[in-house]
């Protein structure tokens, strides 16, 4: 799977000093000492490099378990996987909930990183239609994850409240790009925030077996049509 949705490989830690200056009295004249320790990179001890290792191809494993089409993974799945034993996930992770959040905060992760870059557009019109192709692309590639994240929501309260969240920044990002006019319009605002959630993007591709770039086609008519006699005012 993409790596860029993974939690990367386990970082080295740095301690910095900085320099400690030191006045010293000798003989009714003062002199000032300095001394300067530089940084230096000091490798973290081995257990700690081994415990951030497991913790790193434990989520890894959930994650590739997932996106493999795994929906309710097993804590033996993942310690399979990882190489590791049981106890190791289950002393990393209380319980699969736990487990199953940090896959959304990647969720979360990817989306915020990915959705809200700068448009090329100055028209408001294309800023929706670019903001379209963007979701879009991303609904794709974390769409195994999604599900997996919808089956678990009722055991979790953490994790529906994650969902929460993530769809709040999706709608006010729609927001953000729509006229004012626009964003007022109630029934306008809630119709586009439906089409363009990710419930719907999985109907069209899963439901209605329609290929990446159908999907896409109909959302972006659909869509525009919403938007056609629109009042930006």
């Amino acid at each position: 799977m993409s790596s860029s949705i993974c939690t990367g490989n386990a970082a080295t830690f740095h301690e910095q000093v900085n320099p400690i200056v030191t006045g010293v009295e000798r003989k009714g004249k003062q002199v000032m000492q300095v001394q300067e320790v530089m940084e230096e990179t000091r490798p973290i001890d081995g257990r700690r490099q081994r415990t951030v290792d497991s913790r790193a191809r434990i989520v890894s494993a959930m994650l590739e378990l997932t996106h493999a089409g795994h929906v309710s993974v097993s804590a033996e799945l993942v310690a399979e996987r990882a190489n590791v034993g049981l106890r190791t996930v289950f002393r990393h992770f209380n319980d699969m909930d736990s487990l199953y959040r940090e896959m959304s905060l990647a969720i979360e992760r990817r989306l915020r990183e990915e959705i809200p870059l700068g448009f090329a557009s100055s028209d408001w019109r294309e800023q929706v239609a670019e903001l379209v192709r963007r979701r879009t692309g991303v609904f794709e590639k974390i769409a195994p994850y999604k599900r997996a994240e919808a089956a678990h929501r009722h055991r979790s309260k953490v994790l529906a409240q994650d969902i929460e969240r993530l769809n709040t920044f999706l709608r006010e990002m729609l927001r953000s790009v729509l006229p004012s006019g626009v964003a007022r319009d109630q029934l306008l605002f809630e119709s586009l925030d439906m089409i363009l959630s990710f419930e719907t993007w999985e109907r069209l591709r899963r439901d209605q077996d329609l290929s990446p770039r159908r999907a896409r086609e109909v959302l972006e008519s659909t869509v525009e049509k919403l938007l056609a006699s629109a009042d930006p005012n």
